[in-house]
């Protein structure tokens, strides 16, 4: 199983329009974040976690030539603007790419891109995506998806735990039964959004607070504002990391 970090920046991503503080105009190149996502390959398939604002930048990047599925964490903007990118694979493939979501996620999508999902009639748009609701643990070509419920100010996200892997982008806190979905979990990729505190993220104090709770052997921040320079990683703890746009990670 392959994970690449396509984007680990805020919804703002780093550079910040209009800002020229010392992160933003930083020479090194992983203080350059779009927005967050993740791209997951396993047996010969591609699964996307979030259609980031900045997916068409991201799919050239990395060279992604298709995507199999396609996971939704939560409907905010950096999350699911670049959905449109996904027309791109259709053109190739000719296939409807299956996507899974909380029902009150599929029904913003559906409000907001209608024609992603279904024909319109004289339109010419052909459905991109084939809609699924997420309520239990589901099987994904052959792999376990679990989804974990998350706690996003006075929203909810939702995390994935596959394998020994977790993905927990946009949140602040974890209900005590999720945290028990995540015993076990070895490489952990987890909301840090800035030192100071937020009223719907995890600072990076509460973030290793809920990685310790966790016990993952490694832990990588994510979802970074232009707070934080990638240098600022040396002020972590053992076993924790700030993301990079293109950190990649090979796990049996």
């Amino acid at each position: 199983m392959k994970i690449t970090i396509l984007g680990c920046g805020t919804s703002t991503g780093v550079p910040m329009v209009g800002c020229n503080c010392p992160i933003c105009t930083s020479d090194d190149p992983r203080d350059k974040r779009t927005r967050a996502s993740l791209l997951i390959c396993y047996n010969g398939r591609n699964v996307l976690i979030d259609t980031s604002t900045d997916l068409r930048q991201q799919a050239l990047r990395h060279h992604i030539r298709r995507i199999d599925a396609v996971l939704f964490t939560h409907a905010h903007a950096d999350h699911v603007n670049g959905i449109d990118d996904l027309r791109g694979f259709h053109f190739i493939h000719k296939e409807i790419i299956p996507c899974f979501a909380s029902q009150a996620t599929l029904d913003t999508l559906r409000t907001g891109f209608s024609y992603i999902f279904d024909e319109h009639q004289h339109s010419g748009y052909i459905p991109l995506l084939a809609a699924n609701e997420i309520r239990n643990p589901f099987e994904l070509f052959d792999q376990v998806i679990t989804p974990i419920p998350l706690l996003h100010g006075k929203t909810t996200s939702l995390g994935y735990r596959i394998g020994n892997i977790a993905y927990l982008t946009d949140c602040n806190a974890i209900p005590e039964q999720s945290l028990k979905l995540l015993q076990g979990v070895e490489l952990l990729i987890i909301d840090g959004l800035r030192w100071t505190e937020h009223p719907f993220h995890f600072n990076i104090p509460g973030a290793i607070a809920a990685a310790r709770q966790i016990g993952a052997s490694r832990t990588i921040l994510t979802h970074l504002t232009h707070e934080i320079g990638y240098s600022d990683g040396k002020k972590l703890p053992s076993g924790v990391e700030l993301a990079y746009d293109g950190m990649e990670f090979d796990l049996q």
